[in-house]
């Protein structure tokens, strides 16, 4: 008894920020033990260790990048298993322990909100238990729409409906968690030419990686549960400044790849296989993972602009990690309102708080020399072009789980800096960078300001 009363006092004096990550770190053990049950695997499979912490660490940061074959390793109950794993690293683990706490009737204290507001990125502590309820009711109806629709039609692919089923549920929540996991053995590469299933995997993509409060609102909106059924509804400036660079992104690496690729991998492809290589290549790159092709067999430049963008990633709040959409929206706006001689940024009839802005360049700072420390320690320990070690660290950090091949044949060393790169991606950049700081003091005292030369 005074073991456990130890470590809830421990606990106690740990910040928000700390218990956020210990529970993701929890979370990293219970699935590295679960994932590693022999009753789960396929007759003959034996996982290492470090296989299996790989499995479990992109498994809970929903990125998707494999050193070994899903659909060779695990059997049925295996799978299922892996799709558990997923809910907790898309969905989240407040989230989730937000709904069995409430389950066994239990009440969110004032600890357990602090905790909801640093897991979702909120600024207020109102309405959270709310929140996370509607978040998991959100997730949960959309992956079975999903379900439902997938195995349904998976029914014309695979012989027994309990094998449709398990395409299909696997698939849903795969997508909708943008988990970038297959059990099809080689992605969605087998439906290349199945325009209908690719579609639905987009729609599933978009929806985990847009964001949960852009999800709500549409909510409202639809239902018409907001101020007055006869008032104009009014989204957030979040809402509008996601949603716009979101699907701008998705359009621009469309547009992008499109034009890098027309004489090259498209040469030979007909307009409409041009159209959904390109466009499924660019949602993907939001946070999906999967793929309708080898992304090997993409030229230099579009390589780096996929790299580019799963740097940049999903939106906040998702399921998604990177910089996160409304970070790159925010430079971009500071840029263009500084070249302006503007002093201040002012949007859809609102300024953008100056913290916010400070917020954004640290974000993309820290994160950018993240990911040239990485690719230059992994440039120097692992024997590969340097695009497929930039196309990795980028994947990992944006927990996006493309990968041109590379990921099976790392070194242990490499494999643990990927693992590194995934962690950060999915607690965030905010989260990795108060776990270094120390206690927060105020400044008793300040010094004359100076001007430094800049640029």
């Amino acid at each position: 008894m005074n073991f456990f009363s130890r470590q809830f006092k421990i606990t106690k004096q740990l910040s928000t920020i700390h218990l956020i990550v210990l529970f993701y770190l929890l979370a990293v053990c219970f699935s590295t033990i679960l994932l590693s049950i022999p009753l789960l695997h396929q007759s003959g499979v034996e996982l290492t260790f470090l296989d299996t912490l790989f499995t479990a660490i992109s498994a809970i940061s929903v990125t998707g990048l494999t050193v070994v074959s899903t659909a060779d390793t695990f059997n049925a109950f295996g799978k299922v298993a892996l799709t558990v794993v997923l809910q907790f690293g898309g969905i989240g683990i407040m989230t989730l322990g937000t709904f069995i706490y409430i389950l066994f009737g239990k009440k969110i204290g004032l600890r357990g909100r602090q905790l909801i507001k640093i897991d979702q990125n909120r600024t207020t502590l109102a309405g959270l238990v709310k929140l996370m309820l509607k978040i998991l009711q959100i997730i949960v109806i959309i992956e079975l729409i999903g379900t439902v629709i997938l195995a349904t039609y998976f029914l014309t692919y695979f012989d027994t409906w309990q094998e449709a089923l398990l395409q299909g549920f696997f698939g849903a929540v795969s997508a909708t968690t943008n988990a970038g996991f297959d059990i099809t053995g080689s992605s969605l590469i087998p439906f290349a030419d199945d325009y209908f299933v690719q579609f639905i995997n987009m729609i599933l993509l978009i929806l985990g990686a847009i964001g949960f409060p852009v999800l709500i609102e549409i909510q409202e909106l639809l239902s018409g549960k907001y101020k007055g059924n006869n008032e104009k509804y009014n989204f957030s400036l979040f809402t509008k400044i996601t949603t716009i660079t979101f699907f701008g992104l998705i359009l621009l690496g469309w547009l992008l790849i499109y034009l890098f690729e027309r004489n090259q991998f498209f040469a030979d492809k007909s307009w409409h296989e041009t159209l959904f290589y390109s466009l499924f290549q660019s949602v993907t790159t939001r946070n999906g993972g999967l793929a309708t092709m080898d992304v090997s067999d993409f030229s230099l430049p579009t390589l780096l602009t996929i790299s580019v963008l799963m740097f940049i990633g999903a939106s906040p709040s998702s399921v998604g990690g990177g910089i996160r959409t409304t970070t790159f929206a925010i430079m971009l706006l500071s840029i263009f309102n500084y070249a302006k001689g503007n002093t201040s940024i002012k949007v859809f009839g609102r300024e953008v708080d100056q913290e916010d802005v400070m917020r954004s360049f640290i974000v993309i700072a820290t994160a950018t020399m993240l990911c040239v420390t990485s690719i230059i320690i992994l440039s120097s320990s692992e024997n590969f072009p340097m695009i497929a070690i930039i196309f990795e660290v980028t994947s990992a950090f944006g927990t996006t789980g493309l990968s041109m091949g590379i990921t099976p044949d790392l070194s242990w060393f490499g494999k643990c800096v990927i693992m590194f790169l995934m962690f950060v991606g999915r607690i965030g950049i905010f989260s990795f960078l108060f776990l270094l700081r120390g206690k927060e003091t105020k400044d008793l005292y300040r010094y004359p300001k100076e001007k430094i030369i800049i640029g």
